[in-house]
C-alpha cells in the first residue's frame, strides 16, 4: 500500500468550501432513499395513489425515527408511489441531479426489487428504469452511476434466490449484490448460500453490517458472505481484532454518519467513530445511506461531521481517496478520478 500523500492544511472557516469543491464517490445510497417528499407527491399524483399525509411538509414532519425499524416503515410506506419504469428513471435523475451539485463524480445506487414486487411490480421493469438513468447519467450529470441490488433481510433466504432469479435476464446492468433492510436478529449467515451464487455470477459482494448489529455480523459478513465492502460497519470500533482484519485486508466501510444520528447509533456527531476509524487506518467512506429521510445528502453528511469532529483537510483528502479506491470502477477510471482529485488539492 502506497504512503497517502500530505496536503497542506485548510482554514477552518474554508472547509466548507473543500468539502464541495473535492470530487467524491457516493457508495452507499439507497435510491428509494432519496424519494423527497415533494417528489412523492408528484409521483402519487401521477399514479392516482393516496396519500396518508395532507402535504410534503407532513412527511417531513413525520421523519422522526427512534430506531432502523421505525425509520423502514414510513420508507417502505414511501414506495407506493413508485408505479412505472419512468417513476424509477425519474426519481433516480433527481438523485443524481443532487450528486452533481455536491460534486459526486461516481455513485453505486442501492436498490431492491422485493418491496417493488410485493407491491405488484415486475422486477425487470425496476431494473431497466434504474439503469436508464445510469446509463444517461455520464451525459446528462457529468458522473458515472452503476446498480448494486440489495436483498431484504428480513425476508428468506429462498425469497432471496427468486428475487436473483428475477433480474436474471437484466443481470448485465448490476454490478453488485448487496444486503439491507432490518439487520438485528437477520445474521448474515442467513444468506450464505445466495451470496455464494451470485458469486459464481460474477456479481461485486457488499454488505450492511454492524450498524445496529454486532461485530460478529461484520465477522459474518466478510468470512461466510465474502464481500469486499461493509456497508456502515461503526460496531467494529467494539472489536480491536476485527479492526487489526479491517485495516490488513484492506476492507473499505461505507459510513453514513446522519444516518447514524437519525438512528440514534450515537446521540451526538461528536461521539461518531469516523476519525477514529481514519486515525486506525481504516479504509471509511462517508455516504448519505437515505439522504431525503436522515437530513441530508453527501456534501450534508461531510460537513456536519468535519465540523462536529474538527476534522481537517487531511481527513477530507483520505476520504474522498477512499472512495474512490473502495469503488467497483477499473483502474483506469479510477486513475482519472484521484487524479481529478489532486488537482483540486493541489489548487486549493
Amino acid at each position: 500500500m502506497s504512503p497517502v500523500r500530505l496536503v497542506k492544511p485548510v482554514a477552518p472557516e474554508r472547509m466548507p468550501e473543500l468539502l464541495r469543491a473535492m470530487p467524491k464517490a457516493e457508495l452507499h445510497m439507497h435510491i428509494e432513499g432519496s424519494l423527497e417528499p415533494e417528489q412523492m407527491f408528484a409521483l402519487a399524483q401521477r399514479n392516482s395513489v393516496p396519500l396518508a399525509y395532507a402535504s410534503a411538509q407532513a412527511v417531513r414532519e413525520a421523519y422522526v425515527f427512534d430506531n432502523l425499524q421505525s425509520f423502514l416503515d414510513i420508507y417502505h410506506a414511501g414506495t407506493l408511489v413508485l408505479k412505472t419504469e419512468q417513476d424509477f428513471y425519474d426519481m433516480a435523475c433527481a438523485y443524481l441531479q443532487r450528486a452533481q451539485e455536491d460534486n459526486v463524480t461516481h455513485t453505486e445506487l442501492f436498490f431492491d426489487t422485493q418491496t417493488h414486487t410485493g407491491h405488484g411490480l415486475d422486477a425487470q421493469m425496476v431494473v431497466k428504469g434504474l439503469h436508464r438513468a445510469c446509463r444517461d447519467a455520464p451525459a446528462k450529470f457529468g458522473m458515472t452511476a452503476s446498480l448494486i441490488l440489495c436483498f431484504l433481510r428480513h425476508l428468506s433466504e429462498a425469497e432471496a434466490f427468486e428475487c436473483l432469479e428475477q433480474i436474471m435476464p437484466v443481470r448485465d446492468r448490476i454490478v453488485g449484490i448487496g444486503l439491507a433492510s432490518s439487520e438485528v436478529g437477520h445474521p448474515p449467515e442467513k444468506f450464505a448460500q445466495v451470496f455464494a451464487r451470485a458469486k459464481q455470477l460474477g456479481f461485486r459482494l457488499v454488505a450492511h453490517a454492524g450498524e445496529e448489529g454486532p461485530p460478529a455480523y461484520i465477522w459474518g459478513a466478510l468470512d461466510v458472505l465474502k464481500v469486499e465492502r461493509i456497508d456502515h460497519g461503526v460496531q467494529s470500533m467494539n472489536d480491536p481484532d476485527l479492526i487489526k482484519r479491517l485495516v490488513q485486508d484492506r476492507i473499505a466501510l461505507t459510513v453514513c454518519p446522519l444516518s447514524n444520528l437519525k438512528l440514534r447509533v450515537y446521540p451526538s456527531l461528536t461521539q461518531h467513530s469516523i476519525g477514529r476509524m481514519l486515525e486506525a487506518g481504516m479504509v471509511a467512506t462517508i455516504n448519505s445511506d437515505d439522504p431525503a429521510y436522515f437530513g441530508g445528502y453527501i456534501n450534508e453528511n461531510f460537513t456536519q461531521t468535519f465540523a462536529a469532529l474538527q476534522l481537517g483537510s487531511q481527513q477530507a483528502y483520505q476520504l474522498a481517496l477512499n472512495s474512490f479506491n473502495a469503488s467497483f470502477i477499473d483502474a483506469t477510471e479510477r486513475a482519472r478520478h484521484i487524479e481529478q482529485l489532486d488537482a483540486v488539492f493541489d489548487t486549493f
